[in-house]
């Protein structure tokens, strides 16, 4: 799959691309679930997003990579052919990923926010279905293509830039 366009094709574009889909999604599940346990938005909810954003972002890009980005990368293979097509190994990925990565910061979310506390894990086993779920959708419909899209571009621009020297070279 590094061969495709709408993929990173070395280190330095997969630290890209994985920023982008980790800056978006964490944006996307902390606002969402701080305002859903806050009941509303406002400056003080703004505030407390802001805060907790960095540390949330440090974590999934830490975790992502070393741990449920490797998962995926292998169940994917197991559950799909070389001849399958990249958008059936693209789902799959997204939803291994996902089921991980949504497991964890739905632990970890609490915990950051709350600290350790009596009822942890029945949050946990209240908030994983919701958020896995949302972030699925998220994640295949605007989040990952967004990422996508925006390795199409860094290729075109590369292509450009070396079309551009080979000529100035002729």
């Amino acid at each position: 799959m590094h061969s495709e366009k709408r993929l990173p094709q070395n280190a330095k574009e997969g630290l890209l691309y994985g920023a982008l889909i980790s800056t978006m999604t964490v944006l996307f599940m902390t606002s969402y679930s701080v305002i859903l346990f806050a009941g509303g938005f406002n400056q003080d909810i703004a505030l407390s997003i802001l805060k907790t954003l960095p540390i949330m972002w440090i974590i999934v890009m830490i975790i992502e990579p070393a741990i449920f980005g490797r998962l995926a990368e292998a169940l994917t293979a197991k559950f799909t052919k070389p001849t399958d097509s990249f958008n059936a190994k693209i789902l799959y990925r997204i939803l291994f990923t996902v089921l991980g990565m949504s497991a964890a910061m739905t632990f970890i979310g609490d915990l950051v926010a709350n600290g350790f506390h009596s009822v942890i894990f029945s949050n946990w086993l209240t908030n994983w279905p919701r958020n896995f779920l949302i972030v699925l959708i998220a994640e295949s419909l605007v989040i990952q293509p967004i990422a996508r899209f925006a390795m199409v571009k860094l290729h075109e621009s590369q292509n450009k830039k070396a079309l551009a020297s080979k000529i100035t070279l002729h």
